[in-house]
């Protein structure tokens, strides 16, 4: 509440349930267009479409390493969610939260590297590249939380 005023914030922005090819889902976008908040489906999701994303990407002395890299990182982030979530100690904990978050932080690096050998996917990486971002910025959270 601001000035005896309660505050309107806007709404969070709306993304069509599908890419602009149908080819994957947006991942944070779940049934009837509410956000995902569990994180261990938000990031399997994440994983999903990154896969999703790999194969439309054209295959080329360039992008073939890239690729792999992207797969590795982006399904990884999901990965070390569920090993986090079973961490033995605290420390074990704040440990995998800070893989996850620079796993987070390379998928967005392969992605815009992706972009930049295929800059005709721009489009197709935006909504990875903003759903990396922001795992990122959840797992920072998390793992200041946690010290």
């Amino acid at each position: 509440m601001t000035n005896g005023k309660e505050r309107k914030t806007n709404p969070p922005p709306v993304y069509s349930s599908k890419s602009e090819d149908n080819k994957y889902e947006l991942m944070y976008i779940g049934e009837g267009g509410k956000r995902i908040y569990d994180l261990e489906e938000r990031t399997g999701k994440f994983g999903e479409n990154i896969i999703e994303f790999a194969k439309i990407i054209p295959r080329n002395v360039i992008t073939i390493p890239l690729i792999g890299q992207l797969v590795k990182a982006g399904t990884s982030v999901g990965a070390n969610y569920c090993e986090a979530d079973d961490a033995e100690s605290k420390k074990d904990f704040r440990h995998k939260i800070g893989i996850c978050k620079k796993e987070s932080r390379e998928t967005r690096f392969f992605l815009r590297m992706i972009v930049k050998a295929v800059s005709s996917l721009a489009r197709n990486a935006s909504p990875l590249i903003q759903e990396a971002k922001e795992l990122n910025l959840i797992f920072a959270a998390i793992r200041r939380k946690v010290s």
